[in-house]
């Protein structure tokens, strides 16, 4: 009933357009009696929170009939901010003054500006549902009294109460709360919800972040019961039935030494000119019975979160480091998969099976890689006495794996991750690029394959599936890429809409070993769209496949239990049609909840691992590096060291002389003298680090 009183409402609204109505007269339009004033006031209420109606009190609007559009509030700096309109997602350039004290988060109603640059700009004429408020920061002194200094959400220093200030010190990690708006951001009243201490320590800063996005780390109890008891329980003698014995196969599993959730193994022979390839992962899904508290808690979480030397696991560690962990020397439930690979490297046939393994060793990537490069010591030969035949073989076929997916047009993009060393206090007290050997590349060439291979079977079957999709570039990302790269004297009459990947391979083999390298992989990079799960096979641009799925991780990973939960239903030999109605909305939802939850897990650990960053680079404020320009932006230059850690140089901070940014990639000195573009190789000398923020300050050496 309130729905279709909802849409008279609304109906009415937009016939009385920019005049509006009075609440009165909306009564009359609805054709309600007095007595029901409570019912159109709260679907009034309901429009106002879509964005689609303005209630000033004295009349009600039709939001489009003022120009008014919804918007949620995305950035702020000190002057100005930004917001993203709800329809189409473009992004709006709102001036400070313009801004009301909106806060990321929250959704607002915007009215145009006239443009004085590239974006849209606007004004805050009504804040319809604030946002949740919260932010971290750190305790800062002034003559005044103690402030807080918020990371992010706003720019301002907001005051203490004398009750909050007798409490902390300055200096203290915070985690705090608005709890009364001002007419501007200065005029915020917040409250403290949490310290944790210095707010110059990593470990602090990061447990802050963690609580802000409600990342527990602990498993509520009903699921803590369920793990315990799983775990008691180990293997029953029922569980071995109907699986196929890989118990006395030479199968074991490589990853790094510190891993504690082993969720894949290998084993490998040669049959004539076929590799038959095993890969046997963790079978989670026999002990996380869809419905259970378990399932509910992995799908809420959707992945575990890794930073510096932290696990946030997606399943409590009885399940993640205990009975679904394929460790060595013991017997572990498996769901396999056993390929037959050509020599081209083309997946020649496969089959799925559920199974039961005894992995031999744990390998290490680091010593595999020994063992390759006959670097190993006597006992380390011993270790892996027994499984060298397969290593040598693994590595011969992680070669024609390679080969196949480079003759398929897919590009190299070269990038880094980070390896964060921490002392006994949890400290950094190193930042090293983490390296990629032969041993990593095995294994991600055959976790590639076996995930093709589970898409191949969900898509030829036609069941309900997450699959694991990346679309092509959008079409303003091409311009820019376009732009660039014609500025660096490429040909790109190729750059289209819907070109191969292989173009973008192309023009990263031509780079290799120039000057523009850096510059080619960063804006090929950036104008990728982002991987993201979805329930249709629309196929994977990157890799160059139409069949993609992730089927290799279910200890960590929610839509590789989900479609584990589908195949291991298909294969007992369940209908499509019962496949669809028990799973069809499930890998929906799934989809949806691991994309999001994946793009959190990834900016959350990012922002963990740049507190880290900070922290090792404040023992190094004074010292001069070495490295390249990775970014620009109207505020400065982003200088990135070879041990991956980035710091800013802000524009007011270049050497004497009259700057101009071309919007893109340089800050070209306008007097003569030297300019800066990406990957231009510099000089830079530490002169701040805040971990509170993560932030650290260059300045040209």
């Amino acid at each position: 009933m309130d729905q279709i009183l909802l849409n008279t409402a609304l109906n009415a609204l937009k016939r009385a357009g920019k005049h509006g109505v009075t609440f009165r007269d909306l009564m009359k339009s609805c054709k309600l009696p007095q007595g029901q004033s409570g019912r159109l006031r709260d679907c009034v209420r309901r429009l106002e929170s879509k964005g689609l109606a303005v209630d000033n009190r004295s009349r009600v609007y039709f939001s489009e009939a003022l120009s008014l559009r919804p918007a949620v509030v995305t950035r702020l700096n000190k002057t100005y901010g930004f917001a993203r309109f709800s329809d189409d997602e473009t992004e709006v350039f709102v001036p400070g003054r313009y801004f009301m004290g909106a806060l990321p988060g929250d959704r607002v109603l915007i009215a145009p500006l006239p443009s004085r640059g590239v974006s849209p700009e606007g004004q805050i004429l009504k804040i319809v549902q604030e946002g949740p408020s919260k932010f971290t920061g750190a305790v800062v002194e002034s003559p005044e009294g103690l402030f807080l200094r918020p990371d992010s959400l706003i720019r301002f220093d907001l005051p203490l109460s004398r009750r909050e200030a007798a409490c902390v010190h300055a200096g203290d990690k915070v985690l705090c709360r608005i709890v009364k708006r001002g007419l501007n951001h200065a005029g915020h009243t917040a409250k403290i919800v949490a310290n944790y201490g210095d707010s110059q320590t990593a470990v602090h800063c990061a447990q802050a972040i963690l609580d802000l996005n409600g990342i527990e780390q602990g498993f509520p109890e009903a699921v803590m019961q369920q793990a315990e008891q799983v775990s008691r329980n180990g293997i029953l003698p029922q569980d071995y039935k109907g699986r196929t014995d890989f118990r006395e196969e030479p199968v074991f599993t490589i990853d790094s030494a510190d891993s504690k959730d082993l969720d894949d193994a290998v084993s490998i022979r040669k049959s004539g000119d076929f590799y038959e390839l095993s890969v046997h992962i963790a079978d989670v899904s026999h002990y996380v019975p869809a419905g259970s508290p378990l399932d509910a808690e992995a799908f809420h979480r959707g992945t575990s979160i890794y930073f510096a030397d932290r696990v946030i696991p997606m399943l409590p560690p009885e399940l993640s480091n205990g009975i679904c962990s394929l460790n060595p020397g013991e017997d572990r439930l498996a769901f396999s998969c056993v390929m037959k690979i050509d020599a081209q490297g083309e997946l020649a046939d496969f089959q799925f099976m559920k199974s039961v393994i005894r992995s031999r060793v744990k390998g290490v990537y680091k010593e595999i890689n020994a063992l390759l490069e006959g670097q190993a010591g006597e006992e380390l030969r011993e270790k892996y006495s027994g499984l060298t035949e397969s290593i040598l073989l693994m590595k011969e076929l992680a070669g024609v794996l390679t080969g196949n997916r480079l003759r398929r047009g897919a590009p190299e993009i070269e990038t880094t991750e980070s390896l964060i060393l921490l002392d006994s206090h949890s400290a950094a007290v190193d930042i090293r690029p983490r390296t990629r050997g032969t041993a990593e590349i095995m294994i991600e060439e055959f976790m590639l394959i076996t995930n093709q291979a589970a898409a191949r079977l969900a898509h030829s079957s036609g069941i309900p599936f997450v699959y694991r999709v990346h679309e092509p570039p959008a079409e303003d990302k091409l311009e820019n890429l376009r732009e660039i790269l014609n500025a660096l004297g490429f040909q790109t009459q190729e750059i289209r809409p819907n070109f191969p990947a292989s173009v973008l391979a192309g023009f990263l083999r031509q780079a290799k070993g120039t000057p523009a390298a850096p510059l080619v992989n960063i804006f090929v990079l950036r104008a990728m769209s982002k991987a993201k799960y979805y329930e249709q096979p629309i196929g994977h641009y990157g890799l160059v496949l139409q069949d993609y799925a992730q089927f290799t991780s279910p200890i960590r990973r929610y839509p590789d239990l989900m479609i584990h939960r589908v195949l291991g239903a298909l294969i007992q030999g369940c209908s499509v049609e019962k496949l669809k109605a028990r799973f069809g909305k499930a890998v929906i939802a799934a989809a949806r909840q691991s994309t999001e939850t994946e793009l959190n897990a990834m900016t959350l650990e990012r922002q963990c691992e740049d507190c880290y960053k900070a922290e090792y680079m404040k023992s190094h404020v004074g010292e001069i590096f070495e490295g390249v320009v990775s970014s620009a932006a109207p505020h400065g230059l982003y200088v990135e060291l070879p041990n991956t850690v980035e710091g800013l140089v802000k524009a007011e901070s270049l050497p004497e002389g009259e700057y101009e940014f071309d919007g893109r990639l340089e800050f070209k000195n306008l007097r003569g003298g030297v300019s800066y573009r990406i990957g231009s190789p510099v000089k830079v000398r530490c002169v701040k680090a805040d971990v509170s923020q993560g932030n650290i300050d260059f300045e040209l050496a």
